[in-house]
């Protein structure tokens, strides 16, 4: 499958494809409520600096963070973590997160963050990378397809902590 490498991202933004920092944490949080509300999610702030701080840079971090970093600031973000198949026995990296604001879409840096992730997976040993998004989304699911990745169709169930209750002693 032959997949077309787009044009380096608009030099008016001046972007650039990095590791996040400690520093970004404000603006990847306020990202993260941006994305959730493109999603039609709810997210609350509240309290998400430190334990970012912790996933992304503490002692025993185990989520990977990339920015999208333009003159004005953060453009866009995408995390990922190593996850393990049971099915396939093996280690793989799961895309939690992909998002660009509004006016950093359709200029190539969604292309340069999801390389990233797959070039930093392959040097972890990785041999897949795997996300999700909603059905609705169907400007991602074009994107997705262009980037040559297979749709696994199923549904997400997420139990919250509220209903632990019902399974513990």
């Amino acid at each position: 499958m032959q997949v077309s490498v787009p044009a380096p991202a608009d030099p008016a933004l001046g972007a650039t494809i990095r590791p996040a920092c400690e520093a970004d944490l404000p603006s990847l949080i306020s990202l993260c409520a941006d994305h959730a509300a493109y999603e039609g999610a709810t997210y609350d702030p509240t309290g998400k600096a430190e334990p970012l701080r912790s996933l992304l840079f503490g002692e025993a971090a185990t989520l990977r963070g990339l920015v999208a970093a333009g003159i004005s600031g953060l453009l866009g973000y995408a995390t990922w973590s190593p996850q393990v198949s049971t099915w396939d026995a093996r280690w793989y990296a799961h895309m939690d997160c992909l998002y660009l604001r509004p006016e950093a879409r359709g200029i190539g840096l969604g292309w340069h963050l999801v390389a990233r992730v797959v070039r930093d997976a392959h040097a972890a040993g990785l041999v897949q990378v795997q996300w999700q998004t909603p059905q609705g989304n169907v400007r991602a699911m074009r994107f997705y397809d262009r980037l040559g990745a297979t749709q696994r169709p199923k549904a997400r169930f997420i139990l919250d902590a509220a209903a632990f209750p019902a399974f513990l002693p």
